[in-house]
């Protein structure tokens, strides 16, 4: 990857006599960054940044977020115009390539994925070695990293052929691996791809069409499906992105590089942030307790949130979320929400949220968690599945950002370095004199 960073002048630090001038870059959106990678070497010292959040760990050309301004682009493309009017295969293509492709270079690349999308037959014998009651995700890493002891031949990072491979095996043979997790998980058989069927409905087919009779696709829950897959398939330098990347850059296999993804993604206070929010709604149980509810998120000294409300990022509504709404009400429509008290209370809190002078002054709408679990669960999907989707979804985004930094030839293998507040020298003594 070239660099597309542009000197900006430089910052001047001073400390203990010394006076060392940093470079600043500019890149085409987002803030400056201060260029501190000789700053131990001129100060001795290093920096100190919990969880990264004033840190950029590499140069990207794929996704870019505006957290105050509400703004998600993949390679440029607005979130909300790629999942009204694009295809998450397209999308999928965009974020691998950073163009869209013409028909001729969607179509080929669609017919590609469809032909990768069978497993290995001895590789269904994994799922069989875990317990009934094991969670997807649990299935999902061991899985994934398993790959790479079926699909070797396309394991050696330096060969850009194979890199190529593996990424197309991947976004392949995820919806395969998701949806034989859930298959299992309910001791249903597992049900085949067909090369007929497009990403999304082969992959709703695969969970919910049974040997005795086939599952009828509804258009509309298709494109339901194909949506929230591009509205996951990358969000910048989060938390899973970021395993991914300090794994790859050790130079380990393209497959447990995204098991490792999946492994961070695992955490409820990431992917498993709409599972959390279908909880907090089954706690909530009914209608008429909502206000109890509202009442205690208000509460300062209540521990209680409103879990799929507000963003860490995104300090103004989520772009995702715009859309999200728009498909979950087009799901609801479909399924019907007359007999499911979880998803009335759902409804009933998002318009309170959307209208109560509290949520709207502390900006805390409804996000992309919050609908993407209630349309799952109007869908037919365990909330133990949610993440699992999730998982699906971001491959694309893990394989783009995996595949730009091994072609970075600035980037070094991950070593964040610390600030030791631990013992100091000591010398050992012998248990009888302690």
């Amino acid at each position: 990857m070239k660099s597309k960073a542009k000197p900006n002048g430089s910052a001047t630090l001073n400390y203990n006599g010394k006076s060392v001038d940093l470079p600043i870059y500019s890149g085409e959106l987002g803030p400056d960054v201060l260029d501190i990678r000789a700053l131990y070497k001129h100060t001795g010292m290093f920096t100190y940044d919990p969880g990264f959040t004033s840190t950029g760990s590499c140069e990207s050309q794929i996704t870019f977020i505006d957290g105050d301004e509400g703004t998600l682009l993949y390679r440029g493309y607005p979130i909300d115009q790629l999942a009204e009017e694009s295809s998450f295969i397209e999308v999928c293509y965009l974020l691998l390539h950073g163009e869209l492709p013409d028909a001729q270079g969607l179509d080929d690349f669609d017919q590609t994925i469809r032909r990768h999308s069978m497993l290995h037959d001895q590789f269904d014998q994994f799922f069989r070695g875990f317990r009934r009651d094991a969670h997807p995700m649990a299935i999902m890493v061991g899985t994934v990293g398993a790959l790479a002891a079926f699909y070797h031949d396309s394991t050696d990072v330096n060969d850009p052929d194979a890199r190529n491979v593996a990424s197309l095996r991947m976004i392949a043979k995820m919806p395969t691996i998701a949806a034989r997790a859930y298959k299992y998980a309910i001791g249903q058989p597992f049900i085949s791809p067909r090369n007929d069927l497009d990403y999304a409905s082969n992959f709703l087919r695969m969970c919910f069409a049974v040997p005795a009779e086939d599952y009828e696709i509804n258009p509309i829950l298709a494109r339901a499906m194909d949506r929230i897959f591009t509205l996951h398939a990358d969000h910048e330098q989060n938390a899973s992105t970021s395993t991914v990347r300090l794994a790859g850059s050790s130079g380990a296999n393209p497959f447990a590089c995204i098991a490792a993804g999946i492994a961070s993604l695992w955490g409820p206070a990431h992917g498993g942030a709409n599972e959390a929010a279908l909880k907090m709604l089954g706690e909530i149980g009914t209608v008429d307790r909502i206000p109890e509810f509202v009442a205690r998120a208000k509460d300062r000294n209540d521990p209680f949130r409103l879990m799929g409300f507000g963003h860490r990022v995104y300090k103004n509504y989520d772009p995702r979320a715009t859309v999200m709404r728009e498909t979950c009400h087009e799901v609801l429509k479909v399924i019907g929400v007359k007999n499911d008290p979880m998803l009335q209370v759902a409804m009933e809190l998002e318009r309170i949220a959307l209208e109560d002078e509290y949520f709207v002054e502390k900006k805390l709408y409804p996000n992309i968690d919050f609908y993407s679990g209630i349309t799952l669960r109007a869908m037919g999907f365990p909330t133990e599945m949610f993440t699992v989707l999730f998982a699906l979804a971001r491959t694309v985004g893990w394989i783009a950002q995996w595949s730009e930094m091994i072609e970075d030839p600035s980037q070094k293998i991950g070593r964040p370095r610390q600030l030791f507040t631990g013992a100091q020298k000591r010398d050992y003594k012998p248990i009888s004199n302690r």
